[in-house]
């Protein structure tokens, strides 16, 4: 059975018709006007999302102490408020909220992406209860798994939690917009560009090995690689609040390959920042709890 028209002759006339050529020329004419980015293009908008963050973040981070400095602790050193949490953190909070219409600008407009959405694979979930009752157990877990290894008391992270104000405002950073703009950069971005290099560089090694069923090996290569370094750098940007000790670190690196594996298998971004707020919250609840509504903070220390 075929879709042409019994009439051969009459169908190639019709094809041959100067309304036909007129109408195929705006197609033409899209189709050229569409810019074709050179294949290291998504390289290149990683390596300025990254540049823009560094720079953003420091801006950011200067203003908010010049701030402080000026208006609020006028008779304070510039040493002493730059090592205040409250000023750190909204400093970031700051550079966050400057990098999130970068982000977006990059792909709609750089790459060329309308729907910024699809481009970073979103792909809010069905069942949000089971990503979060994941980042919950995920929590517990590593945190009976922090008990076997050597932590070091007085990290620079404890000193975020000397006083209730400072609690409250790093708990509720830690599960709002810390955690959405870490998931758009490793997993949103970082990921799928790890994924789609490695899989290149391990097809072409597995075809010059004629290798058998390369395809399933090429897969399984790339995604587990595209997890490990992206959960190497998620580590180590939470390095500084932990001295570097490598207990800690290991625990964060666990994190980061848990959140990447989510990635992975449900192909959605918003599904690993469910684990990822569930994760963070279950610290805060726990600590919470702890120290009779941040009113003992001094119990974190015994």
């Amino acid at each position: 059975m075929t879709s042409f028209p019994e009439n051969s002759e009459v169908a190639a006339e019709a094809l041959e018709s100067p309304v036909v050529d007129l109408m195929a020329q705006p197609v033409a004419q899209t189709a050229a006007a569409i810019p074709r980015h050179p294949p290291w293009w998504d390289v290149f908008v990683l390596v300025v999302l990254t540049l823009l963050t560094v720079v953003l973040l420091f801006v950011s981070m200067a203003a908010a102490v010049i701030i402080a400095k000026e208006w609020i602790y006028p008779h304070v050193g510039i040493a002493e408020i730059i090592r205040m949490p409250l000023v750190a953190v909204f400093g970031e909070v700051a550079g966050y909220l400057l990098l999130l219409p970068c982000m977006y600008l990059l792909v709609t407009r750089v790459q060329n992406r309308p729907d910024f959405f699809a481009a970073i694979h979103w792909n809010w979930p069905a069942n949000i209860g089971r990503y979060i009752f994941l980042g919950f157990a995920l929590s517990l877990a590593l945190q009976g798994v922090a008990h076997l290894l050597p932590i070091p008391k007085n990290l620079p992270i404890d000193s975020f939690f000397r006083t209730p104000a400072e609690a409250w405002v790093l708990s509720i950073f830690g599960i709002t917009l810390a955690p959405l703009m870490e998931e758009l950069y490793f997993r949103g971005f970082l990921y799928p560009l790890l994924e789609r290099y490695i899989g290149m560089a391990a097809t072409f090694v597995l075809s010059s090995l004629k290798i058998a069923n390369a395809i399933p090996l090429k897969r399984y290569i790339s995604i587990s690689a595209a997890i490990v370094l992206t959960a190497a750098p998620f580590a180590l940007l939470h390095g500084a609040q932990l001295k570097f000790a490598w207990g800690p670190v290991l625990v964060i690196f666990l994190v980061g390959a848990a959140l990447g594996t989510v990635r992975a298998v449900t192909d959605s971004v918003a599904a690993g920042l469910l684990v990822h707020v569930a994760y963070n919250a279950t610290i805060s609840i726990l600590m919470f709890v702890a120290t009779d509504g941040f009113r003992h903070l001094e119990r974190l220390n015994q």
